[in-house]
């Protein structure tokens, strides 16, 4: 596990940028560095060194020196490709999974991110080409921005190794902050900057003297097949779980598991230990709110394989973790979930390198109640396409002016869902901010940059372009896409690297995933009930109890945090001169929204985004005044 970054020019480039470029992710790699260097290209990274300890440094070459890549991930096929790397002919000089990279290339080329299993984010570097390659792994668990001038390229694991370059112009992209308002994140292939974007999961991009290129390699594929007996589903499950636990455990650190009593969580806790000759240990958060404390379900899969358990519970003390956060994550984050995983993360790396978590298995198995609510909605009866319009115009009044919580929103978002089509009432269950909402709050100058810009249109234009046969599949698509790799993997990623820990994941094995999408969607989601095959698949792992609890996710208490301890700092972030001379919102309204907030009402998650993106800007960016131009919102540069 690493972090890299690097820089290709046709026009010479500069090593001695890349090693800032590293040294301000050696959280990612405190272990040790690397770097490379010749004519057109410097490649650096930061290791973590896991596998092959005393070999695996980076970056590897190929036996003649002409192919070099650095390397963020691990490989778990890495012992039967090397095994058939060998058998062709190749010369490996170390133990490990990265070296097996360049011999790949020289084999399948650009194909050979085909070959691998497990999570990555490379760079290749073709000396007699002149042809850098970088690839992402099909789910998008680790992450790689770039950008590119026409003469150079530049790419890193976080963007805030792309900062260092002085020549990079620290613009806002008026879309992206858009997008991020709604969602909570910056979805690829955006990032908060202009002219710098982040690489999608499944896709690989070739930079050519000059030249850039991208092509997916992966996607899955949901077409239903036939099951004639449930029980050997149930089977076939727990073995795919089992192998992919297995394969995730191979390491030469301490490893561990976050537990948090869900199911996906405490399947894999059962899984590892059933093929563990050793205690594992577990992490646990937990809130003094019993109405987010979950430690009580932990504990009972805890107790039950004996592991080593510890728990941390989180207070509302926060107020030197968030310009931290805001640092860690370079871009606004607003999922308040980030604020456990933290601590989680900080929790793990003090007794393990590598921890596995529950990652995946609702996005593989269907466990949302939202999806419950789609694989239903198909039964509301068609309206007349006049009473639809009405309905909807009258549904988005409602919602919009009324108080979170409140029965007029609740109409008002039922009226709205039952006179959209599928796809853009998925997109309504995925906002966290609507369009009217946005615009009320928007400065005069960013409404009118963002008038032809509908981020409903990112979600809607991935549901209809799905080739599942069902809206449960299509919205699957949609999540695997967006929601998956945009929030919960980057919050994992940032949270764990930020605290040099490791996190895998066995559901989103790949091979594990493509089983799971082509199950009936009856064996996924049934009257209402969600999960139904993963249930049966762990229920003897489990005790029988966990499987009947209501899911809950990872929340905190965002609403009674801001009424209390982060009242104060919310008021005066978001209040003060600097925040009022970015020229992005309307002061009135952000002073109306904290004190209805104040008052009783729900504007949490509204407030929180504001609160963070406010954050971001003041910990990757100089004092001073940000302004909506016509080219974007323009962000200080701080000295490097």
């Amino acid at each position: 596990m690493c972090g890299i970054a690097g820089m290709v020019s046709v026009r010479g480039p500069d090593p001695e940028l890349v090693r800032r470029m590293c040294d301000v992710i050696a959280h990612r790699g405190p272990d040790g560095e690397g770097f490379h260097s010749d004519g057109r290209a410097a490649l650096g990274m930061r290791r973590l060194a896991i596998i092959d300890v005393a070999t695996g440094d980076q970056p590897v070459y190929s036996e003649d020196g002409r192919v070099v890549a650095v390397f963020n991930g691990e490989i778990y096929n890495f012992r039967e490709l090397r095994r058939e790397l060998v058998r062709r002919g190749h010369r490996l000089r170390t133990k490990g999974d990265s070296e097996c990279l360049v011999h790949l290339y020289e084999e399948y080329g650009a194909d050979m991110v085909r070959h691998l299993r497990g999570m990555f984010a490379f760079a290749l570097w073709d000396r007699d080409r002149e042809r850098l390659i970088l690839a992402r792994d099909r789910v998008g668990k680790k992450p790689l921005y770039w950008r590119s001038d026409g003469h150079s390229i530049w790419f890193g694991s976080e963007l805030k190794s792309l900062e260092q370059d002085p020549g990079m112009r620290r613009e806002v992209d008026p879309v992206a902050l858009h997008h991020y308002l709604t969602y909570q994140y910056v979805p690829a292939p955006w990032s908060i900057y202009e002219g710098v974007r982040k690489l999608p999961p499944g896709h690989v991009l070739v930079w050519e003297r000059g030249q850039v290129t991208f092509r997916r390699y992966w996607r899955l594929d949901r077409t239903p097949r036939q099951v004639a007996d449930e029980r050997e589903e149930e089977e076939r499950l727990r073995e795919l779980l089992l192998e992919a636990t297995r394969i995730r455990m191979v390491s030469e650190r301490p490893i561990g598991a976050f537990l948090s009593g869900g199911i996906d969580s405490s399947a894999v806790v059962a899984a590892m230990a059933m093929q563990s000759g050793e205690q594992i240990k577990t992490f646990c958060i937990g809130f003094e709110d019993g109405r987010y404390d979950e430690r009580h379900k932990a504990r009972m899969v805890a107790d039950r394989y004996a592991t080593d358990h510890h728990e941390f519970v989180v207070t509302s003390d926060l107020l030197d973790l968030l310009p931290r956060l805001a640092w860690q994550f370079d871009e606004p984050f607003a999922d308040s979930s980030a604020i456990p995983s933290f601590y989680v993360a900080q929790l793990s790396r003090r007794h393990v390198t590598v921890a596995l978590t529950g990652d995946g298995g609702d996005e593989c198995f269907g466990g949302y109640q939202r999806y419950a609510l789609m694989n239903q909605a198909h039964r509301i009866p068609g309206m007349p396409r006049a009473l639809a319009a009405v309905s909807a115009r009258v549904g988005t009044l409602l919602s919009e002016r009324s108080d979170y919580g409140s029965a007029r929103r609740r109409l008002g978002r039922l009226m709205r869902f039952a006179a959209e089509p599928p796809s853009l009432r998925y997109a309504g269950l995925m906002s966290r901010c609507t369009p009217g909402q946005k615009s009320e709050i928007y400065s005069d100058a960013l409404r009118d940059r963002l008038a032809e810009t509908d981020s409903h249109r990112l979600i809607e234009e991935i549901f209809l372009s799905s080739p599942a046969q069902t809206d449960l599949g299509r919205v699957l698509d949609v999540d695997t896409a967006t929601y998956l790799p945009g929030d919960l993997l980057v919050k994992v990623d940032i949270t764990t690297m930020a605290n040099s820990l490791e996190a895998r994941s066995p559901f989103l094995d790949h091979h594990l995933m493509e089983w799971a999408a082509g199950l009936p969607d009856a064996l996924k989601v049934r009257k209402g009930q969600t999960k139904l095959l993963l249930k049966r698949a762990v229920a003897p792992w489990l005790p029988g109890e966990l499987l009947h609890y209501p899911k809950k996710g990872f929340g905190v208490p965002l609403a009674a945090w801001l009424r209390g301890e982060l009242r104060e700092l919310a008021y005066d972030t978001l209040t003060d001169g600097t925040a009022r001379g970015r020229g992005l919102f309307r002061p009135t309204v952000v002073r109306d929204l904290l004190q209805r907030h104040i008052d009783g009402a729900d504007h949490g998650d509204r407030l929180w985004s504001l609160l963070q993106l406010e954050l971001w800007h003041r910990a990757h960016a100089a004092p001073g005044r940000s302004t909506v131009t016509e080219a974007g919102c323009r962000v200080p540069e701080r000295p490097v």
